[in-house]
């Protein structure tokens, strides 16, 4: 190897000493022509000399390779929400009831080739089991929150401690914690309806350094109905992503490369959760089920606070640090038959929104299935 590097400088140096003296006299003339000369002769020796360094080509390589792979996974990470639905009658089906129940709701991720490529399927309990094993889940929000905490336990429980989580989970305005001992993993449902609430939250972990795997938040409704006011809205969002961001490795803001605290300083953490955001979901007014509601929920309003979300930047897509869970794409998809109040949606929305954040799981943890 040593023998050829040599052979190979050698060369170099004939290749380029000789025409530069024999050229240097006539190119000095015009020192354009000259360096212009000498950055093509240096680009030559680099072509000549690079199969003599192996670790040159090993480096190059390896940069393609995690460029694209990075590549691929944000867009694996895009097309998360590419689902659709089949919403059919039930064969029980009553022309007479409007009632949900008389239609079967089925989703799937679009066969497209750029979804293909990126290998999402639904999880079975097994795999979902394997992936949350001896992790620390916490769910916080209103009840769009409790319905993702609920899709999360159907998953990997039994059918008989399932119907126990339900009465326990749906008691009014109330926190639930489990344990699901035969994988160790342990959720934590809090009731949190209003952001200034998951502010909290979030400040509660960095004062304790004590954080979960995974934390899953969401708000808004509760807050249009009672406030009305989206600016007020925007500005809570603006508090929680100062908070959020301190619990990641790095700052979008600042680059860093440890924790960054609202005030600026750098804390420290033992890890940092992946962070998800459950979007509000689309809100049909004229089945609201109170005056109250129909009068302030309106899809004006909505638009508002949709504005306030995306401005505050909370949201991955906008540099912040939380991933959406869009509810309001995949209840709008799942149609006006997936909802008996124009507010809460059946399950499959949930259960679709569940997989989703188990696939940005595991594309940011580099798992396969």
């Amino acid at each position: 190897m040593i023998g050829a590097v040599q052979l190979g400088v050698l060369a170099a140096c004939v290749v380029v000493l000789v025409p530069m003296g024999m050229a240097g006299y006539h190119l000095s003339r015009n020192k354009m022509l000259f360096f212009s000369g000498a950055l093509f002769i240096t680009l030559a020796i680099g072509v000549h000399l690079t199969p003599y360094f192996p670790s040159v080509n090993d480096f190059v390589t390896t940069v393609s390779s995690v460029v694209v792979f990075e590549n691929r996974r944000e867009s694996c990470l895009s097309h998360l929400h590419d689902v659709v639905w089949e919403v059919t009658p039930s064969p029980n089906f009553n022309p007479l009831d409007n009632n949900t129940v008389n239609y079967d709701k089925s989703w799937a991720w679009t066969s497209s080739s750029t979804v293909s490529a990126c290998g999402f399927q639904k999880l079975g309990r097994f795999d979902a089991s394997d992936l949350l094993n001896g992790s620390w889940v916490v769910v916080a929000g209103d009840s769009q929150a409790r319905l993702v905490a609920l899709s999360l336990l159907s998953l990997v429980l039994d059918s008989g401690p399932l119907e126990k989580v339900n009465r326990d989970l749906f008691k009014r305005h109330s926190d639930y914690q489990i344990v699901v001992g035969e994988i160790g993993m342990r959720l934590d449902f809090i009731w949190a309806p209003y952001t200034v609430n998951l502010t909290n939250l979030v400040n509660g972990f960095k004062r304790n350094r004590n954080y979960p795997d995974v934390l899953v938040m969401g708000s808004g409704l509760w807050h249009m109905l009672h406030y009305t006011n989206a600016s007020d809205f925007g500005v809570q969002l603006q508090s929680l992503r100062s908070a959020s961001v301190s619990l990641l490795p790095f700052s979008p803001d600042t680059g860093s490369d440890r924790p960054v605290t609202s005030s600026g300083s750098v804390s420290v953490s033992a890890r940092s959760p992946h962070l998800f955001w459950i979007g509000m979901p689309t809100l049909i007014n004229s089945m609201l089920n109170t005056e109250e509601k129909r009068e302030k929920m309106t899809d004006a309003m909505r638009g508002e606070y949709d504005k306030e979300l995306h401005n505050s930047k909370i949201l991955r897509k906008a540099g912040g640090p939380l991933l959406l869970l869009d509810i309001e794409s995949l209840s709008w998809n799942c149609g006006v038959r997936c909802t008996v109040d124009g507010m809460h949606y059946d399950m499959p929305v949930y259960e679709a929104a569940l997989h989703i954040m188990l696939h940005a799981l595991l594309i940011e943890s580099h798992q396969k299935l």
